[in-house]
């Protein structure tokens, strides 16, 4: 069983080995998260050419070596080559980088979740690496559910909890706060009317 983390990757450096559909994938996943993104691969694809050209990642179009592990903060292994993977993963743990391996969960130190992005909220399906279609179809129901109003929620929320804090109230009475405008429909009021309904939605049901 792992223990599931939220890297702080922003500014720092990233290594893709590869240069296919995975790893474009990959490298996108990681300028999400703002890092600084390195791919290595001596035939990428187009996608991911463009990236470079583009100068969001830094593109080596070559085969990889030991020296690109220096100075990153993460590895993702994903070329069709298994015993470049294999290398991937057994250097970048003997330099004690954190290393995930695409589809092979023995070669990681750390395995990528099936995520809902909703703005800053992350909502994270896992199943260890053993059934990651079924990671897939959860993830896609989850879609469904969370829709695009749980970005403002959180906003929204943040927003609130500073003035809460400014006001004196306790984390107990916050939560509480919280917890009740969810259960009366907050991202309802925010799906069909934007940010002032939620807000109007707020002002009728607290004092700040």
């Amino acid at each position: 069983m792992g223990y599931m983390v939220n890297l702080a990757l922003e500014g720092r450096p990233a290594l893709v080995v590869g240069g296919g559909k995975v790893a474009l994938r990959k490298a996108q996943d990681l300028l999400a998260a703002k890092a600084r993104v390195t791919v290595v691969a001596p035939d990428p694809c187009p996608e991911v050419r463009a990236l470079a050209l583009q100068d969001r990642v830094a593109g080596i179009w070559r085969a990889y070596n030991s020296q690109d592990l220096e100075g990153a903060a993460v590895v993702v292994a994903a070329t069709a080559d298994e015993q470049v993977n294999a290398r991937v993963a057994a250097e970048a743990q003997a330099a004690r980088v954190p290393v995930n391996v695409v589809d092979r969960p023995a070669l990681c130190t750390f395995t990528v979740p099936a995520t809902v992005r909703r703005g800053d909220l992350t909502i994270a399906v896992t199943t260890e690496g053993r059934a990651p279609a079924l990671a897939g179809v959860l993830r896609e129901e989850l879609e469904t559910h969370y829709g695009p109003e749980y970005a403002e929620l959180v906003d929204l929320f943040a927003d609130l909890r500073a003035q809460m804090l400014g006001a004196g109230w306790t984390g107990a009475r916050i939560r509480a706060a919280m917890r009740e405008l969810y259960r009366d429909g907050i991202t309802k009021a925010i799906a069909n009317g934007g940010r002032p309904a939620a807000e109007q939605f707020v002002r009728a049901r607290l004092a700040l």
